[in-house]
């Protein structure tokens, strides 16, 4: 690719952000057909595979925030609650919603808020978490609910 198209490229990411737009595309992993929304326009930095798991990790040009999508295999085939709580997760949860399908939770730690939703599948829990600054929590909301939302098997 020429010089002139890369930086065509980036322009084109770059110019629906400036306008308030955001630019979604669908991530799958192959091996699982998990899939989810990310918006491309945000995480623009692609940090490569994701550890115990299949899936890819992104952050924002500036790093203050970082998203992670996987499948983590669930051998036990636990339930979405049994996982979770072999997880350890904090005990200051500030968010916590457990079905048979998924778990979401959330909370604050270190000035940053952090988001997990893992949705069961068979021998997976497709999972995206999602940390941002505590002090920009409005902003994400919408784009935080979108790809939680998204997120599919």
């Amino acid at each position: 690719m020429s010089p002139h198209h890369i930086a065509a490229a980036i322009v084109f990411i770059l110019v629906p952000a400036a306008a308030g737009a955001t630019e979604w595309q669908k991530y799958v992993i192959p091996s699982t057909g998990a899939n989810v929304d990310i918006p491309v326009n945000i995480f623009t930095e692609d940090a490569g595979l994701t550890e115990g798991g299949d899936g890819r990790r992104f952050y924002t040009k500036d790093h203050r925030a970082d998203l992670t999508f996987q499948s983590i295999p669930n051998f036990g085939n636990d339930s979405p609650a049994t996982f979770l709580a072999k997880r350890k997760p904090p005990a200051n949860i500030q968010y916590r919603r457990v079905t048979s399908r998924f778990f979401a939770v959330s909370s604050i730690r270190n000035g940053r808020t952090w988001y997990n939703r893992c949705n069961r599948a068979n021998r997976y829990m497709q999972c995206v978490m999602i940390n941002y600054p505590a002090a920009e929590e409005r902003q994400w909301d919408a784009v935080v609910t979108r790809i939680s939302l998204s997120l599919a098997n």
